[in-house]
């Protein structure tokens, strides 16, 4: 019999600390359309831009920094980007971000979306596929919810409202860094984001040229007959399936997930071989 992995509230604490950097840097605003769009950029080196998932906000992961320009943003309505009076879809979000990288004049990165920035990413692969060279992503599904969750999490979201949804864990960050707090108003819009969503078709997987690291967890994450069709379809993929583990691993324990990341997004389909042929 399996042991379930429940790590306490003071370990879960460690994890989270020991792998996500503190802001210190001064985040800047650009205007991307009628967005006031926040942002903060760490270090120097080769374009990484970190995408986070729904109620959530800029986040820097020093397993995935070294040697990178950071490029962290908030998306709209997340963290200290306010919202404007237009649905979340995530089709605009990448266009928010394409933006932002061409008034960063960055021609080409990398990128890395945890959940609903993994759809924000693959929807860049597919609309601005000159700027994204290596694309990871965890916990994302191509097609709607219906189609790409297993049935318990079907179960829990169709029982959740904007009035129930309220996990301290999430809802306390955003009202302290929110210029404009407005939970309801974010779980509404997240949640109708979800329902609206009907999936990117086959032939814009197919199309996709960037190569792409497709994480999962074992448990309460996207069903794994979903990615596994999602690595059949995209040209260049990789997948990983990492044993007991859930969604929220990037909540609780990021470095579990973040060491293979690092390794697509450093060497991509290279074997450690030709990494080190290339090297000497």
């Amino acid at each position: 019999m399996r042991r379930k992995n429940n790590p306490t509230k003071e370990s879960r604490l460690r994890n989270i600390n020991s792998a996500v950097q503190p802001m210190t840097v001064k985040g800047e605003y650009a205007s991307v359309g009628d967005l006031k769009m926040y942002y903060e950029i760490h270090g120097t080196g080769r374009p990484l831009v970190l995408l986070h998932g729904a109620f959530m906000s800029a986040t820097v992961y020093p397993a995935l920094a070294e040697s990178r320009q950071v490029i962290a943003v908030d998306l709209q309505g997340h963290g200290r980007t306010a919202d404007i009076d237009r649905p979340f879809t995530f089709a605009q979000m990448a266009d928010d971000t394409a933006a932002l990288l061409k008034r960063l004049e960055i021609e080409q990165t990398d990128i890395f979306g945890y959940s609903m920035g993994g759809k924000v990413g693959l929807a860049m692969a597919i609309r601005h596929p000159e700027l994204v060279r290596r694309l990871a992503i965890y916990g994302a599904a191509y097609k709607s919810f219906e189609e790409s969750f297993p049935h318990d999490a079907l179960k829990v979201f169709k029982e959740i409202t904007p009035e129930t949804f309220a996990p301290n864990d999430l809802k306390e960050p955003y009202e302290k860094i929110s210029p404009a707090p407005n939970w309801k108003g974010l779980a509404a819009k997240i949640l109708e984001s979800m329902k609206a969503f009907k999936g990117f078709s086959a032939e814009q997987m197919k199309a996709i040229k960037a190569e792409v690291f497709i994480g999962a967890g074992d448990h309460n994450d996207v069903s794994l007959e979903h990615i596994v069709e999602m690595h059949k379809l995209i040209p260049k993929s990789q997948l990983a399936v990492f044993p007991n583990t859930e969604h929220k691993v990037l909540m609780t324990n990021p470095d579990k997930v973040l060491v293979q990341v690092k390794e697509f997004l450093d060497n991509g389909f290279a074997t450690a071989a030709e990494t080190k042929q290339a090297t000497t």
